[in-house]
Parts: C-alpha cells; structure tokens; sequence
C-alpha cells in the first residue's frame, strides 16, 4: 500500500501535462499500467462530477484502476471481482480507505447485469471499468442495454487482434482464458471492434495506455467540446507483456489462435 501511493504521487507529480497528449497524463500508483494518470486528468475535466465508480474485475485491490480513485481521491464506488480470495482481501485492504465503497465477490455474468446495476447508486458513474479477460464485449453490451451510461469508461483490449480486426470470443458462461487455448491469448475484444461499439452508442474514443492494456472512451457530453475535440491520443498499441512473452508482433501472435471460433463485431 504505502510503496504504491508513494510511487503513485511520485510520478503525477513528475509529469509535464499536456491535455491534447495523453501519453503524458499517464502514472501508476495501482493501475497496471498508467491508468490512473489518464483517468486523473478524465475525471477532473468532467463538467459535473458524483465521484462514484464501479469496477468489474477489481482483483485484490492492489493493481486495478480504481484504488487510486478510493485512496488518494476518497471515491465511492462498487469493486467487484469473482475471485472470493481476492475479493476478500481486496475488502480488508481497501474498503477502510473509504466509507462509500463495497468490494463485492460476484462473478458478472449476462444474467446479473440487472441486480448490478441495483446495487449501484448511480446509472452514470463518472468512471466504469472492465477487465474480466474474456466475455467483456458481452457484459458491455448488457450494461448498456439495462441503461448504464458512464461518463468514462475503461475497457480492455486484446492487441492480438492488432489495430484493425474487428472481433471477440463468442459468449460462454464461466469463460476463463486460462483454460480457454495454451497461449492464454484466446480472450477478450479488439480495439476495433470496441471503437464500433462504442461509437454506436454516441461515445468518443480517446486512446489507449502506451502499454497496450486499456481503451478509454467518453460520453462527450460529459466534457466540454474545447478539451475532448483536441485530444490526440493513441489509436492502438501492443501488449507489451504479450510483446515480450512471445517476443513476435500481434499478427503473428494470432496465427497461435486461428482456427479458434470468433465473433465479428
């Protein structure tokens, strides 16, 4: 806790921001990589702001991109993870931080989306995060359509995809991406694929962190049209870990995966 709320405050206070960059609002103080940094400088243009989250896929509240927002901010919010080790200790060690925030052992599936959307205290948080590794697309589509409406939402994108493939795994309840293919690379939703989604449902894309993880995308009429029309962000990256596991770009990642069954978006 302490070493990552002091390399946290360590690195936001060594950036040099520049709003229409964000490579350069990126820091790390729980986030994997630097998402807090960019949901820092998202949530602090919001025009109005109810300082609530949620979180699917929390894990033990130590790298997630929303124990930041509890324990440097003081959000509320909701922290799911399916994982009932994790999400135990995920409760011991965050939910004192803040008294408006639940950690909850729940596994999101299509079929719970609704008593969700009942257990938050908002319809439009300021920030949404999804990082299930796996069905994400799906569980994105239902909580749209049970009308959640997040000013900032996070998603993460599988880069083996690369930049242009519009694609997902097909539904499956319990899917784990361990056990879905050897590689571990069979899961999860393109970037592009997430840009037609989003952008059906009037959302803007922003960019994606430098590492290759995550997608953020805003309600633009959260923000004023000034700071999101300027935004330069990255259209896509590589996964660096997956970069560095394989040690070969995403097109040649997917060759392992292939004769896999895929949905087009």
């Amino acid at each position: 806790m302490a070493i990552s709320l002091t390399k946290g405050a360590a690195m936001m206070a060594a950036r040099v921001v520049d709003l229409e960059r964000p490579s350069t609002w990126e820091f790390s103080g729980f986030s994997q990589n630097g998402e807090d940094g960019i949901l820092d400088v998202l949530s602090k243009q919001l025009k109005q702001r109810n300082r609530y989250f949620i979180e699917i896929g929390a894990s033990d509240g130590m790298q997630n991109n929303s124990s930041w927002l509890v324990v440097a901010e003081q959000y509320d919010g909701l922290m799911i993870e399916g994982d009932p080790r994790l999400a135990a200790r995920g409760d011991r060690l965050i939910t004192p931080y803040s008294i408006g925030v639940n950690y909850l052992n729940m596994f999101v599936d299509s079929e719970n989306i609704t008593a969700l959307k009942e257990l938050s205290r908002y319809a439009e948080p300021d920030i949404f995060s999804l990082d299930i590794d796996g069905v994400d697309y799906y569980i994105a589509k239902q909580l749209m359509s049970v009308g959640f409406r997040p000013k900032i939402f996070v998603v993460e994108y599988n880069s083996v995809y690369g930049a242009n493939k519009s694609l997902t795994v097909p539904y499956r309840k319990n899917f784990s991406f361990t056990d879905a293919h050897p590689s571990r690379l069979y899961y999860g939703v393109s970037i592009a694929a997430w840009k037609k989604f989003f952008h059906a449902l009037g959302y803007k894309f922003v960019t994606v962190d430098t590492k290759g993880v995550n997608a953020f995308f805003v309600d633009p009429s959260s923000f004023s049209a000034e700071f999101i029309d300027r935004i330069d962000g990255m259209d896509y990256a590589e996964n660096q870990f997956q970069y560095r596991k394989f040690k070969t770009p995403s097109d040649q990642q997917f060759r392992l995966i292939q004769d896999q069954q895929f949905v087009e978006i």
